[in-house]
């Protein structure tokens, strides 16, 4: 028995870290949801591995155990959101790694509230800003259920929802500029009429002209 002052690690690192492939697909999933290190990633690849293992497990079985084992893990991930109610254990194993990352609460909270980035979603969950119900959750990686999903909200002293409606307000406003002065633009330049033809112009007499002009005078 360890420590309980050191819990076992929740999260396994790739067999190879340093293939090239790997590195720019993870650094792409850090910046799309907003994690702060590899280690966020580490942690849901893991989890998502252990469900897939289930799945596996209850596929070898008999078939009277399976049907008795197989809603157990059905109903705990339609409850978190990650299939639907009539999906299967195929559905299971086809799942990826971005379907676990979005139901963190960092991911919805940017989804639904409109942040530019999720780094500042994350800012806002972290700094106690983000109520579920009526429980402050401050725990981006907290994997909201999809009976609370629509009990996020704002708490009541969270100054965010007047900082985004200000940036939403000065975003429509410089769109605005920007296609009134395309607008613009478009009308004062000058229409070509078709029917305008251009004259040639005169040539310059040369040297070789003008000594053709003198012998036949």
């Amino acid at each position: 028995m360890g420590d309980p002052k050191y819990p076992r690690k929740t999260w396994r690192k790739p067999k190879r870290p340093l293939n090239y492939e790997l590195k720019m697909a993870e650094l792409k999933t850090l910046g799309t949801f907003g994690l702060r290190t590899k280690k966020e990633l580490w942690k849901a690849h893991t989890k998502l591995s252990s469900v897939r293992h289930q799945a596996r497990s209850l596929l070898a079985l008999q078939q009277d155990i399976r049907e008795e084992k197989e809603p157990i893990l059905m109903k705990s991930l339609t409850k978190i959101g990650l299939v639907s109610s009539d999906a299967t254990l195929d559905d299971v194993l086809n799942l990826e790694v971005e379907d676990l990352l979005t139901r963190r609460l960092q991911t919805l909270v940017h989804k639904k509230f409109g942040f530019q980035t999720p780094y500042q979603a994350r800012q806002a969950v972290v700094h106690g800003h983000i109520m579920i119900g009526d429980r402050v959750i401050n725990i981006p990686s907290y994997t909201v259920n999809t009976a609370e999903e629509g009990n996020i909200q704002f708490t009541p002293e969270s100054k965010f929802p007047e900082i985004l409606e200000k940036s939403k307000k000065a975003e429509a406003k410089s769109n605005s500029e920007v296609e009134s002065a395309s607008e613009n633009s478009e009308e004062s330049k000058p229409e070509t009429s078709e029917n305008t033809t251009t004259q040639p112009k005169p040539q310059s007499e040369t040297p070789e002209t003008k000594s053709e002009k003198s012998s036949t005078d």
